[in-house]
């Protein structure tokens, strides 16, 4: 579905990202991991057509149609999610304005009711500001706004960030019933333990470039590979 080929990504004359080649199938979750500063937020805004950075060469593809180009509402119609590092939700609003802005029936979008059928706590929550929300809410309702744009590919940036244990493992609970929904997932993720318990695969960033490709499993059972990539 996403297919990100030999992508070469910089900010000003600083380029961090050197021929980034990868896909996110349907229902996958792809893991990509690294330390920070090793471009995987650069990555997805990349891919999402964000003002920084600039693609200096290669492309994203979603179902063989090239995103070069179009602007980040154009990508989101080519049904692309996003979920930003630090959530990024507007602190006057309510958590109901906040789905109600992008109620508008698209096809395979999650409706308000839905979205309170899944996150309960939102529904408890629904007149409650940005402001007023934790962390934890904070996630949910940037997890749910993004569905509700109907995508058959979401990129999360650092979505456990920040979040007590008990929510890492909502998240956790969240990301798996998206796969059963064939939703392919692109994961950045700091939480080693918390990425490798959803992921179907993993992908490894090092100076912008791949360094590492496996499965879980192969991770998990390599400390030395840990220990040079991610700092563990």
């Amino acid at each position: 579905m996403l297919e990100i080929d030999n992508l070469a990504v910089a900010y000003g004359d600083a380029q961090v990202l050197h021929g980034v080649s990868m896909t996110v199938a349907e229902g996958e979750v792809v893991a990509l991991l690294g330390r920070n500063g090793m471009g995987k937020s650069s990555l997805v805004r990349a891919v999402m057509g964000l003002d920084a950075p600039r693609i200096v060469s290669g492309e994203a593809r979603m179902d063989g149609t090239s995103l070069t180009g179009l602007r980040p509402h154009q990508i989101a119609d080519c049904r692309i999610g996003y979920v930003p590092q630090g959530r990024r939700l507007f602190a006057s609003l309510t958590v109901h304005e906040h789905l109600r802005i992008l109620d508008r029936g698209r096809p395979g979008a999650w409706s308000i009711e839905r979205a309170f059928e899944a996150f309960p706590r939102l529904a408890e929550r629904r007149y409650h500001r940005g402001n007023q929300l934790s962390g934890g809410e904070r996630q949910m309702l940037a997890i749910a706004r993004a569905l509700m744009t109907g995508p058959r590919i979401l990129l999360m940036d650092e979505p456990t960030e920040g979040l007590a244990p008990v929510t890492v493992e909502l998240v956790e609970q969240i990301l798996d019933s998206l796969r059963t929904e064939r939703l392919g997932i692109l994961l950045i993720e700091q939480n080693l333990y918390s990425a490798l318990a959803v992921a179907d695969r993993v992908v490894i960033l090092e100076t912008g470039q791949i360094v590492w490709q496996g499965l879980p499993a192969e991770l998990r059972g390599d400390r030395t590979l840990q220990e040079r990539f991610l700092g563990m």
